[in-house]
């Protein structure tokens, strides 16, 4: 621990509470708010810059820098104190959303994208590296508890906003509402007072390099597979190819760095590497749920993009419901795995469910398909978080932060490409009764409007065409879930820490509540 730090356990009460909690909230909102406006706004994207066929990567490229970005605002954060590394993705993501809200063609605006994730990469992760070196691990499920359910608040009116801002506004508000909103993080994290540390090790350049073209060729080869390539071309293999050498020569360096990007050690803990691949199918199924449920909704059960905001509401009400619960349970008992199990349970459920939506599913089953979805992520959303910070030691909360917003962030790129590609080869392949291609009549744009002028059989096509992409798509994350539910059954129920102190070397000591079972214990001496 450096000179200096405050030890954890003891440092927040009264108004420093506050706002550490209100600082870790807004920043975490601009994120949130930000995926959870767009994907209502999506119709009307394409409907004026065009661009189907890229429609995954408005998304994609959001996620893909994102994913390569995290890390590094995480190491940065623990080799030189994370309120700088803060501010600085908070201005990154805000300048992002300027660009984006003046984008005039779908490239610009994919660009644009991309550069807001860079900055994105940094707010959850100095959120919650934040709240880990100041609130001990046996009470940070309430206070995570709290966060994820302002979060699921942000969710259930997020897209509603997005809606509002499509229909009243024009789609670009929806980049223009981040300044304010990152205007107030930024004025709150400036007042909060946090320890500094000062180091004389360097970046890890290799490290980020290889990463970059690791996660780079991953999320290229689930977006042009069977699509733009074929699985077996020359593009594709060189990149799997590309992949493969990039992680082990990744896995070499950061073996004999000072300061890894990725240090290895924490993998070795199976508590760490389970939740980590629980985190990554989460990202993928709730990616894929916010971005293609609203297209569903307004072209296929006809709703303006303000109600299909509003449909929503089932999913992140639940989500909002079982993560204030959750919290105050884990943090009272100190139990978490029921909640790992549940959680991978009701994700399986609510996308196997989800997967059987056609032209017929009426709103109300649908809400509580998606209300079985929401209660999933809302219980994996707080313990995958809660386990990667209770498995690191203090001084490495920011790398276990950032890894595991990597593993959802990278599960969402490449769970959405994966996706998209679905959804597309569902609607580009459509016919109407008499053989009559959707693709390339005007029928292929998601935009209400456009499909308004259709012809009825072409519409109609069209439709079914969305609800089959739509089944595909939570087909492929039943799947998923599933793997996160098995991951989940395997991770240990290990004590949470009631404090970090420092013991007599300056190192960070474990202490834990008495376990009665143990010689030497206040119950059992």
């Amino acid at each position: 621990m450096s000179q200096g730090q405050p030890a954890s356990g003891a440092l927040l009460r009264g108004p420093r509470l506050y706002m550490v909690m209100a600082a870790a909230v807004l920043a975490m909102l601009l994120g949130s708010l930000d995926s959870m406006i767009l994907g209502a706004a999506m119709p009307r994207i394409v409907g004026e810059l065009g661009g189907l066929d890229r429609l995954s990567w408005l998304v994609t490229a959001y996620m893909l820098t994102i994913a390569v970005s995290t890390p590094v605002w995480g190491k940065l954060g623990d080799m030189y104190g994370h309120k700088g590394a803060f501010i600085g993705a908070i201005v990154l993501f805000l300048a992002g959303s300027v660009l984006s809200g003046v984008a005039q063609s779908m490239s610009q605006l994919i660009a644009f994208r991309a550069l807001q994730g860079l900055g994105g990469g940094g707010l959850m992760v100095g959120a919650l590296a934040i709240i880990g070196t100041l609130v001990p691990p046996r009470q940070q499920g309430k206070y995570q508890g709290v966060i994820s359910a302002v979060m699921g608040l942000a969710m259930v009116g997020g897209p509603l906003i997005g809606g509002v801002i499509a229909d009243q506004l024009g789609w670009r508000w929806c980049f223009y509402v981040n300044v304010p909103v990152g205007a107030a993080a930024l004025i709150m994290v400036g007042w909060l007072q946090l320890p500094r540390r000062r180091t004389k090790a360097r970046i890890d350049i290799a490290g980020v390099i290889l990463l970059t073209l690791a996660i780079s060729a991953v999320v290229l080869i689930t977006t042009w597979g069977g699509k733009d390539y074929a699985w077996t071309s020359p593009p594709l293999l060189g990149l799997f190819v590309l992949a493969v050498a990039a992680v082990l020569a990744l896995c070499y360096v950061e073996r004999r760095v000072a300061e890894p990007l990725l240090p290895l050690a924490l993998f070795k803990k199976a508590n760490f590497s389970l939740i980590t691949v629980a985190g990554l199918f989460l990202g993928c199924v709730m990616t894929s749920a916010v971005t293609f449920l609203p297209i569903f909704q307004q072209v296929v059960q006809h709703a303006s993009a303000t109600n299909a905001g509003l449909l929503l509401l089932p999913m992140f009400a639940a989500m909002v419901a079982v993560s204030a619960f959750g919290g105050q349970f884990i943090t009272k008992s100190g139990k978490y795995k029921a909640f790992v199990i549940l959680g991978g349970a009701a994700l399986t459920a609510g996308s196997f469910l989800l997967s059987w939506t056609d032209r017929d599913t009426s709103p109300v089953v649908l809400g509580v398909f998606m209300a079985a979805l929401g209660l999933g992520m809302g219980l994996l959303t707080q313990t995958t978080l809660l386990i990667s910070l209770q498995s690191a030691e203090l001084d490495q909360l920011g790398v276990a932060s950032s890894t595991a917003t990597l593993a959802r962030s990278l599960g969402g790129s490449v769970g959405v490409a994966i996706s998209g590609a679905l959804f597309a080869g569902a609607v580009t392949g459509a016919r109407t009764a008499d053989g009559t291609p959707v693709s390339g009549t005007g029928g292929a744009q998601p935009d209400p409007a456009v499909l308004a002028r259709l012809p009825h059989a072409l519409r109609l096509a069209y439709e079914n065409a969305v609800a089959d992409g739509t089944s595909r798509i939570f087909l492929f994350c039943t799947v998923l879930a599933g793997i996160a539910l098995v991951a989940g059954c395997f991770v240990k129920e290990v004590p949470l820490r009631t404090a970090n102190v420092p013991d007599g070397d300056g190192d960070e000591a474990d202490v834990r509540a008495p376990d009665p079972a143990q010689p030497g214990s206040p119950a059992n001496p």
